[in-house]
């Protein structure tokens, strides 16, 4: 549905690698235009294990890397690392600033920690859409790992969520939604459930509960029902890819015959890269724009601010566009819910991917899944190649 202020964008098939708890492991990738890692990407966060997986994700041909941390990624929390990091074995002292540099100052890689980016895919052979994604590494609080929140700091990280997010990376799962584990039954957080329904991004990708991984396509009450029930529907998918030689995908594109009921919160009035971090329905004043700004793309795109401390111009062309960090503990303000009723009456599903790569941890040899890969319809921001 288009907001009748709006001229509904041009929409083109995007894949998106969804990937997830790798521990250290560097496997081969299916193709795509993005790929996003949903956390735990070494077992303990040493630089040695973090040049390994940087080096590894800098070498994949994607246009755009999103990437978070997870709790085993424990250098990458300085705090938690200067208290308890002696807790675990070190080939030397690590360095938590010179171990994040890895990821902040990679050339091709978008990290996010409490925060959201506008990614704009600019490749000349590429789909040239775009998308907002919000990533943040925090899990509900067990045992001594990093990047945990107490059940009290659970909205406020949460409420962080921009309301014009059209992905959501956590490390954590929502509650009742892929997060089944074996010894503690559902481990997923509610409140990140309550923030995801505010919000209802088109997709939501985590991973953490390594036996929970799958997919499920969440059909939301737009209006909590009296029982409290968000979802309207929940539909488990089935992995074509289990035990054959397919990919596992999940295809809500219109050509594959089931789009997504979710409209994206880009319009042809609000795809700028210039601006790229206004929220739906909100004002941009001049402050903010500075905040928003970003680096010139690979591309040289015209009238893009240059600042390397908020932006970040990635190999092949993509432009992203961050929101500055947050100066708290956790979180940076969404600012109030000022949606247009119309807008929000559109975005009625999201795809719940946990892609957890390393299977359930056991006395066994270790298992591994296949990558989950997502083709959806995005928005075309720069007008060429012309849409499909």
């Amino acid at each position: 549905m288009a907001h009748k202020y709006f001229p509904p964008p041009l929409l083109r098939k995007t894949r998106i690698v969804c990937i997830s708890d790798t521990h250290n492991q560097t496997p081969k990738l299916p193709k795509g235009d993005v790929l996003i890692h949903a956390g735990d990407l070494t077992n303990q966060g040493s630089y040695s294990e973090l040049k390994k997986i940087v080096d590894w994700l800098e070498k994949t041909e994607f246009e755009a890397i999103i990437v978070i941390a997870g709790n085993h990624d424990i250098t990458l929390d300085a705090d938690f690392y200067d208290e308890h990091g002696s807790s675990w074995r070190w080939p030397k002292p690590q360095d938590s600033e010179h171990c994040r540099k890895l990821l902040e100052d990679s050339p091709s890689i978008t990290y996010l920690e409490n925060q959201a980016a506008s990614i704009y895919l600019n490749s000349e052979k590429g789909p040239h859409t775009c998308f907002k994604v919000f990533g943040s590494p925090c899990t509900p609080k067990m045992w001594t790992w990093a990047f945990q929140y107490e059940a009290d700091e659970a909205s406020r990280l949460w409420d962080a969520i921009p309301l014009d997010s059209d992905i959501v990376v956590t490390h954590t799962p929502p509650k009742n939604h892929c997060d089944t584990a074996r010894k503690d039954g559902r481990s997923g957080c509610e409140v990140l459930l309550q923030a995801l329904h505010r919000v209802r991004p088109m997709l939501s990708i985590f991973g953490h509960i390594h036996e929970a991984r799958g997919v499920e396509r969440v059909r939301w009450n737009v209006e909590p029902p009296e029982n409290g029930c968000l979802e309207e529907d929940v539909e488990v998918w089935k992995d074509a890819g289990a035990g054959t030689n397919k990919q596992s995908l999940v295809d809500v594109t219109a050509k594959g015959g089931r789009p997504l009921d979710n409209s994206s919160a880009l319009t042809r009035q609000s795809i700028n890269p210039r601006f790229p971090m206004r929220d739906v329905g909100g004002q941009a004043d001049e402050d903010e724009v500075l905040q928003a700004s970003i680096l010139n793309s690979t591309s040289g795109a015209e009238g893009v601010a240059n600042n390397e401390a908020e932006g970040k111009a990635m190999l092949g062309g993509a432009i992203a566009c961050r929101q500055v960090r947050a100066q708290s503990d956790i979180g940076l303000p969404s600012g109030p819910d000022v949606e247009m009723v119309e807008r929000r009456s559109a975005r009625r599903e999201t795809v719940m991917i946990n892609a957890a790569f390393m299977g359930p941890r056991s006395a066994g040899p270790k298992t591994f899944n296949k990558p989950i890969v997502v083709d959806v319809d995005l928005p075309v921001w720069s007008g060429e190649p012309d849409a499909e």
